[in-house]
């Protein structure tokens, strides 16, 4: 018999929809470098410079102020690495629930690091801010605040604007980082005022490997991949051509995704009324703040992250320990350390995030699954404990 799977992982890696594939697949059938001046590669810049409008459309950007990439990473790593250079930046305030991403790079560059905290529930402590931002950047340069939009795990939506302002006060640069926000909430670059933001294609149901860092302005950023000129010299290497026509697919797509959230909260709460009524004692992070409608991110008395995500796999469903970037191991959340978690809750907590196809049974099949795993548990602490 076969297993029918289901997949909660939204956060991780969302489907990809028909058009998207045949997009793609259009894409790969065509021939020609996007660098090219020739009549084939006239038609695959053409391509990109559609796609591009697309994706700048949809968060409210213009067109020339994107430039494509990998993916999230490396727009983060971009941003970071090119306002060191192009802008003088010598500090980074970072949120303290950051991407792995936005904080390894960090590390990396020799600038100063100051963490911006967040309180319990998971939210930038923006009251802390403007201490934080009137101590001056280390050899006369300037500053650059990272604050994500939504973070990947909790779901917990930052007050980006808030931060926007504050930073733009004190002659500050901001980074958001939306790639968890796409396809789940509205995202308008010019509405949050942020001087770089990151995205990402796979996030919103296009390919994986592509992604974009838009960047107001005409910031100075010096580039990090040298070689080509491509995207005005700000990334060089050829162009994804089919990955970005997909990226840019994608993003047509993103108000008939939004327009499915209503129903997807309402399965999440369905989610998580069941699990509080199986086990009370769970507990659910960043509860108490503004969410994402697809995320869930709890964790039950007893229960252990890596058990739970492999007796769900053997039972066909898809969940994560929380972000999906950590090489295929599951080790306790730096989010949850930050919100002043136990390490007990720590190394017990799974994340469910849904999305546009997730349906009721999908929800009811993890509840049943989820509801034996915690009765098993219960009864071999009970056993032990006798």
């Amino acid at each position: 018999m076969t297993l029918d799977l289901v997949y909660l992982d939204y956060n991780a890696t969302a489907p990809v929809s028909r058009e998207v594939v045949e997009a793609v697949s259009a894409a790969l059938a065509h021939l020609g470098n996007a660098s090219a001046v020739h009549r084939h590669g006239r038609l695959a810049r053409r391509q990109v410079e559609d796609a591009r409008d697309q994706i700048a459309a949809s968060v409210g950007a213009v067109a020339d102020d994107v430039i494509f990439t990998s993916g999230g990473t490396e727009a983060n790593n971009l941003a970071l690495n090119g306002v060191l250079a192009g802008v003088g930046i010598t500090r980074f305030i970072l949120s303290a629930i950051e991407h792995a991403s936005v904080f390894e790079c960090a590390k990396t560059l020799g600038a100063d690091i100051t963490i911006l905290p967040c309180t319990p529930d998971g939210v930038a402590d923006v009251a802390s801010l403007p201490d934080l931002l009137k101590n001056k950047a280390p050899d006369g340069g300037g500053t650059l605040v990272s604050i994500m939009l939504v973070n990947n795990e909790t779901g917990v939506i930052q007050p980006v604007r808030e931060v926007t302002e504050l930073a733009h006060e004190h002659g500050a640069l901001v980074l958001c980082d939306a790639v968890q926000a796409g396809a789940k909430i509205p995202v308008d670059f010019c509405q949050l005022d942020v001087d770089l933001m990151s995205l990402s294609a796979h996030k919103i149901g296009g390919p994986e490997g592509v992604g974009a860092l838009v960047v107001k302005d005409n910031l100075p950023l010096a580039p990090w991949h040298r070689g080509g000129g491509q995207e005005k010299g700000r990334r060089a290497g050829t162009e994804n051509v089919p990955g970005i026509v997909g990226f840019g697919r994608a993003a047509r797509e993103l108000d008939q995704h939004l327009n499915d959230m209503t129903r997807v909260r309402d399965l999440r709460d369905q989610l998580e009324r069941s699990v509080l009524a199986i086990a009370p004692g769970t507990k659910i992070f960043g509860a108490n703040a503004e969410r994402l409608p697809n995320t869930s991110y709890f964790a039950a008395p007893g229960m252990n992250s890596e058990t739970q995500i492999i007796a769900l796999d053997l039972a066909g469903i898809s969940v994560s320990a929380g972000s999906a970037c950590s090489s295929g191991t599951v080790r306790p959340s730096h989010v949850l350390k930050a919100m002043g978690q136990s390490d007990g809750d720590a190394a017990g907590a799974i994340r469910v995030s849904l999305g546009w196809n997730s349906t009721n049974s999908d929800v009811d099949r993890f509840v049943s699954e989820w509801g034996r795993l915690y009765a098993r548990q219960s009864s071999k602490t009970e056993a032990n404990s006798a």
